[in-house]
């Protein structure tokens, strides 16, 4: 696991406060996509249980599962009672149960590509579903956009997370779909976008820099100035294209 995927624990209070959470639409088109009641589910990479939230509060009895401590520290103040923890990666769960949903937001590129899909496959019932889910939270004015590009780019050229399998931004299917259609563990693959804006405070978008791994992984006199170098360039206000990429899978039955 990279430096990057393990950076989150120091801002876990930042997470929380500044990373948005996530719609009940999420909720409803992954249930309609598995055509049957989700009574239980195994989350990777909970974070802070934003996701866990959704799922939890409608009846899923959810196992999240997150490697970083103080993540699961803060995840523990917000998730409603019965929810199992498990300090763990992804690589590290034993597939002891099965699930009816495996799911991951914002953090299967985080997971180790060597097998991937088969200890997927493992942890799902027959005829369990994946879900992957997340997107950039985007500047929606290019002008701003450009002039925080600038500000940032002699401290750091670019903070997005590159494609795991380097599947170009305007592919029609997008990663993970792409490994998903090629793995023979699954069917069905769907690939979804739920759009999402949001306002924010010129400060408030600060702190959810402060989130990103690109930023955290700076060392700290050079995040400082980056932000000081965005925040100058920013208007008091900024609104934000932050839709939310979904894909979707259904194990292959057994021959």
């Amino acid at each position: 696991m990279s430096g990057r995927a393990l950076s989150f624990g120091v801002v876990a209070e930042a997470y929380e406060r500044f990373r948005p959470g996530y719609p009940v639409e999420l909720f409803d088109l992954v249930v309609a996509y598995a055509g049957r009641p989700v009574r239980t589910a195994l989350e990777i990479g909970a974070g802070t249980g934003k996701a866990t939230r959704l799922f939890a509060r409608r009846g899923v009895a959810v196992t999240a599962t997150e490697p970083d401590g103080a993540m699961l520290a803060e995840l523990r103040k917000h998730v409603p009672a019965g929810v199992g923890t498990v300090q763990a990666a992804f690589e590290q769960v034993r597939p002891d149960r099965r699930y009816g949903l495996v799911y991951a937001a914002a953090a299967l590129h985080w997971t180790a590509p060597v097998g991937r899909w088969s200890r997927m496959a493992a942890l799902l019932e027959p005829g369990g579903v994946v879900a992957s889910f997340g997107g950039p939270v985007q500047l929606a004015d290019p002008a701003v956009e450009e002039a925080v590009r600038a500000a940032r780019s002699p401290l750091l050229e670019s903070d997005e997370v590159p494609s795991p399998d380097g599947t170009p931004p305007g592919n029609a299917m997008q990663w993970p779909g792409t490994e998903l259609q090629r793995s023979e563990l699954f069917t069905g693959v769907q690939q979804h976008v739920i759009e999402r804006r949001l306002t924010m405070t010129a400060r408030e978008y600060i702190g959810l820099l402060s989130t990103i791994s690109a930023y955290l992984v700076l060392p700290v006199r050079e995040q400082q100035q980056v932000f000081r170098r965005v925040l100058e360039v920013l208007p008091e206000t900024v609104d934000l294209a932050a839709d939310i990429t979904v894909h979707l899978a259904r194990l292959r039955d057994e021959p």
